[in-house]
């Protein structure tokens, strides 16, 4: 049986036509949340359709204030993780499905 026997070749087609109408940039940024950053940069940066990694330095409330309402209100997702704090936009999931306790 081949490796490829079951992959729908014209849907990761479709579906990379559609990553490129919508403009989404494929790329995750590595930054830290100090609060030296414009909350602007981060908002545009998942309005792009990037994902951030953001190791966190000082309190996360605090400094998630001024861009965690924006990204949520477009569909966006925050998820705090053994440090960082992960943004994701609209069209990206964050499955927290392996941290459930079994």
């Amino acid at each position: 049986m081949s490796d490829f026997e079951g992959l729908d070749l014209q849907a990761v087609e479709d579906q990379m036509a559609a990553d490129e109408e919508t403009g989404g940039s494929h790329r995750v940024v590595l930054g830290v949340l100090d609060g030296t950053t414009d909350d602007g940069e981060w908002v545009d940066a998942v309005e792009d359709g990037q994902v951030l990694v953001l190791d966190v330095e000082g309190d996360l409330n605090a400094l998630a204030s001024g861009f965690a309402r924006p990204v949520k209100e477009a569909g966006g997702d925050l998820m705090h993780f053994r440090g960082f704090l992960i943004v994701t936009p609209a069209n990206v999931t964050i499955d927290k499905r392996r941290l459930e306790s079994n």
